[in-house]
């Protein structure tokens, strides 16, 4: 039977990549129900996902009307928009620390504001879609997916890119398929095992600086840090691990990322309001493949977001990406036939370091029975204080958010690996909140 989808965040960049995804998924789609606080932005996607599915995809003015009746509601919000991210970065860069959105100060903002966004849209879905699978991509995922599960009843899985993108590197550097052995936290995630026809490969690769240096698309890592840790890295580990590299990069550029999308995202929009649908659809391509093709130069290297996009893949036709990830979520979830992913749900057991309610990032069984994650055991020593501290981040964050109190807010930034320190927590977070709308609920009398 065809299912109504609904996306809130419809007005997003990559909806569109999304929309072709599903189109290919093989799941029945009667209706792509679009919803964004900008409903012109809304339309726009709308106008340009109809050039790449067989089903209708309309912009819904309101969150009821998009989410009613839905068999999946997808999640993908950027609370005060692309211009809230840069601003974040700006303030993380001047306190002396990298500027990433959903790592360091800039992560502790786009969470405090957008908890309470996603727990009010969680409590419209349990009214008007009780049924509904909830599948969020919205950044911080991991936090955002442990506050979900914490105060919510939705049938919910966190998504997210990155692991699926780091497997394909090996696979092509391995000459063939391979399973990944992974766990970890949303962007906090390592590889600790390569198998490849049955037989483990990870210690050939550690071994192969060219490989090791080819896996990211950045220089990221130094292979000897991969090789002390035994471990292969996710690309969002640079902002603990390389912390004071990502900050003179960013500060030799005098720019951040979040800077850089905003010009080219206001460009493309620019763009494609005067277009005709095909040539639309076409300056989105390249606008992706330009996108795509400056991921972590700037904090690796100091390179510019405006670099050509040589050889890029058609982000329509990459192996990997934003839309794989989720078809490959909703494939499982609408088939009796598992299907093993990555997904962001909560423990259960899999990382015996953690308790069962904390929601960790480990390959699940997926299928119309849900996400059950596969047994992970013991992290390994050297991850193993990280995971615990950023876990801890996440549990206290959230109780700030939902609790409207600054001061757990500073003891989250605290707790959290990539702050840590008492006075400079004190003082980003209150810029934070100065600079900005979204968290003048928090209460900083206690």
């Amino acid at each position: 039977m065809a299912v109504k989808i609904a996306v809130i965040g419809g007005g997003g960049v990559r909806t569109p990549l999304l929309t072709y995804g599903l189109a290919g998924s093989g799941v029945p789609v009667a209706e792509l129900a679009l919803y964004d606080l900008d409903f012109g932005r809304a339309r726009l996607m709308a106008m340009l996902g109809q050039q790449v599915a067989p089903f209708p995809v309309r912009a819904v003015p309101r969150l009821e009307d998009a989410v009613e009746g839905a068999a999946y509601v997808l999640s993908s919000i950027r609370v005060g928009g692309i211009a809230a991210r840069a601003r974040d970065e700006r303030i993380a860069i001047g306190h002396g620390y990298p500027g990433q959105e959903t790592t360091g100060p800039a992560g502790v903002a786009m969470a405090l504001r957008t908890v309470p966004v996603v727990l009010d849209h969680a409590r419209i879905i349990e009214r008007l879609a009780p049924r509904a699978w909830y599948i969020s991509f919205t950044n911080p995922a991991g936090l955002i997916s442990q506050a979900v599960a914490a105060h919510t009843n939705l049938r919910a899985i966190g998504i997210c890119d990155t692991p699926s993108e780091l497997f394909h590197r090996i696979a092509e550097m391995a000459g063939g398929p391979v399973e990944c052995g992974y766990a970890g936290l949303n962007h906090l995630g390592w590889i600790y095992s390569v198998r490849q026809a049955g037989r483990e490969i990870l210690p050939e690769l550690l071994h192969d600086e060219a490989r090791l240096r080819g896996l990211y698309s950045a220089d990221l890592f130094d292979p000897a840090l991969i090789r002390a840790l035994r471990l292969i890295p996710t690309e969002y580990l640079f902002f603990y691990y390389g912390q004071r590299r990502a900050l003179r990069n960013q500060q030799r550029a005098g720019s951040t990322r979040g800077a850089e999308v905003e010009k080219l995202t206001s460009a493309l929009f620019d763009a494609i309001q005067a277009q005709a649908p095909p040539d639309a659809l076409e300056t989105y391509r390249r606008y992706l493949m330009r996108r795509n093709a400056s991921y972590m130069k700037l904090e690796a290297e100091a390179g510019s977001a405006f670099a050509e996009f040589g050889d890029q893949p058609d982000p329509f036709a990459a192996a990997t990406g934003y839309h794989r990830i989720a078809v490959e979520t909703l494939r499982g979830l609408n088939s009796d036939a598992p299907r093993r992913v990555v997904v962001n749900v909560p423990n259960r057991g899999a990382i015996a370091d953690l308790e069962p309610e904390d929601v960790v990032e480990v390959p699940c069984s997926v299928s119309r029975s849900g996400a059950v994650p596969g047994r992970i055991g013991r992290l390994p020593d050297a991850v193993r204080g990280l995971v615990l501290a950023a876990k801890a981040y996440e549990r206290t964050l959230i109780r700030a958010a939902t609790e409207k109190r600054a001061s757990l807010a500073r003891l989250a930034m605290l707790e959290y690996p990539a702050i840590a320190q008492w006075e400079p927590a004190v003082e980003v977070l209150d810029a934070l909140i100065a600079g900005d709308p979204d968290l003048s609920y928090l209460d900083t009398s206690r």
